[in-house]
């Protein structure tokens, strides 16, 4: 299956990634997207930057080396309610939001408080990714997950990065497994994001297309193959 787009991609504004913009979208034109997603993290996280850069984006141009470009954040939960850090004025700004739990922002809690944050977050209209949810430092309910996204029209994610080997994320693959079988069971479409953090790993989704032929999962329900069915989801496009 050819995947034409790629959601969730960092630049050096994360603090801890290293590519420009224009870097990354550069590469995902040289290998064939037709378009990309960029969702810095946002202010919470140790070395992002400070608000100002995300108010500032409208300046971008939202065509870049031939693609169309995304201009978003991955945000932080802050709390087990489903607390983002980033307000709504800003975050109606965004073009895409993905909302993610990461350990220097919220303490793992009880598999009753991890899902209760993930289902809580869904419940906010500017937040269109839930992300990486498969670190088994989160324990979750995954049924109470995918029904809960089917509810919201929030799409879930399958990470590259999660897979990688040299990743932080803990005994991810059980916890996709179960994921990929109940949107499966339910119908709910999943994102596929690189998660890249230098231009070389956008559009990288090596690690999880054996996962994919391993449950059969459907390609309709894999939001990457139409830039159209991508823009249903996000914030540019909802709120016109």
């Amino acid at each position: 299956m050819k995947y034409i787009l790629d959601s969730h991609t960092h630049t050096l504004a994360s603090g801890h990634a290293y590519s420009t913009i224009h870097e990354m979208a550069a590469m995902a034109a040289k290998r064939g997207l037709e378009l990309l997603g960029i969702t810095d993290h946002s202010m919470k996280m140790p070395g992002s930057c400070h608000e100002f850069y995300f108010l500032n984006l409208h300046i971008i141009e939202r065509k870049i080396s031939g693609i169309e470009v995304m201009l978003g954040a991955e945000v932080n939960i802050m709390d087990y309610k489903g607390t983002v850090d980033m307000e709504e004025p800003l975050l109606k700004k965004m073009d895409v939001v993905i909302a993610s739990q990461h350990i220097p922002c919220i303490k793992p809690g009880t598999k009753e408080q991890n899902t209760a944050a993930l289902l809580g977050v869904m419940k906010n209209p500017y937040v269109n990714i839930i992300g990486h949810p498969d670190d088994s430092r989160y324990p979750i309910n995954y049924e109470a997950l995918v029904l809960g996204a089917k509810e919201h029209g929030i799409l879930l994610e399958l990470n590259n990065n999660s897979l990688n080997p040299r990743g932080m994320r803990q005994n991810p693959i059980p916890n996709d497994m179960i994921l990929l079988e109940l949107c499966k069971k339910y119908r709910q479409p999943i994102i596929l994001g690189s998660d890249a953090h230098t231009q070389e790993e956008v559009g990288n989704h090596c690690f999880l297309d054996s996962l994919l032929e391993t449950v059969h999962f459907p390609e309709e329900l894999i939001v990457n193959r139409s830039v159209e069915e991508y823009k249903k989801y996000i914030n540019r496009y909802k709120f016109k």
